[in-house]
């Protein structure tokens, strides 16, 4: 199964991060006298409110991501149903389709990562930032099917603003908590759904028949969180 096409540099594992984090937590505790009792019963107030934020942040990023997944697999769907092989150029035509299946892939197992983790802002929206991405490779597919019509040009041109976007709101320094930059990716990724249905991709409403995954190996599809 091939890694996301999107460009990204690997980061610590937030999840050893978080493992290493528990163990500090747990000596300190240890040592804490019973003069800071109080502190200790406050402790789990703050990490209840902080998965409560994490939950939150995490449907955002879950909606875009299953969003952008819907995009790549109604292009790869527009194009499969389209390949009839009698065209002069359908070797051309082959591998764009090929180029579509693979994105369409990409995509939903950026969703896959996303769902089968736990809630953690900064790997939820690198995984909607992938699954972006791989539509937006999918969208290109869409044009050359088309042979570059102008509203395949314009579903392209809006799906690559959602990726872009998206990869804003997971950048550093964000992480995807910033919600000013999760709204615009959300603004950006509703602007390519729009843009898709205007090409004809895909209908307002319609379920769009899902992709498989491929065969998943546990060290790429954990890669998805980088």
């Amino acid at each position: 199964m091939p890694p996301c096409p999107a460009s990204f540099a690997l980061r610590p594992d937030p999840q050893a991060e978080s493992v290493t984090r528990t163990v500090v937590l747990v000596d300190e505790e240890k040592a804490m006298s019973e003069q800071n009792h109080d502190q200790e019963v406050g402790m789990p107030a703050e990490g209840a409110e902080h998965q409560e934020s994490a939950d939150t942040f995490r449907a955002s990023h879950m909606a875009r991501a299953q969003s952008a997944a819907s995009r790549a697999a109604a292009v790869f769907h527009h194009i499969e149903l389209g390949a009839d092989g009698q065209r002069p150029d359908e070797a051309a035509r082959a591998e764009v389709l090929f180029k579509a299946t693979h994105a369409a892939r990409v995509s939903v197992q950026a969703l896959a990562v996303l769902s089968e983790s736990r809630p953690n802002p900064a790997a939820d929206s690198r995984c909607a930032r992938n699954a972006a991405a791989a539509a937006s490779q999918a969208a290109q597919m869409g044009q050359l099917h088309d042979d570059g019509s102008e509203l395949s040009a314009a579903a392209s041109k809006a799906a690559l603003k959602a990726a872009q976007a998206a990869g804003v709101a997971a950048a550093a320094g964000a992480l995807g908590e910033n919600e000013t930059l999760n709204a615009e990716a959300d603004a950006a990724e509703q602007a390519a759904v729009a843009a898709a249905e205007a090409a004809g991709w895909m209908r307002p409403g319609e379920q769009i028949p899902p992709v498989a995954t491929g065969t998943r190996s546990a060290d790429v599809m954990a890669m998805m969180h980088f």
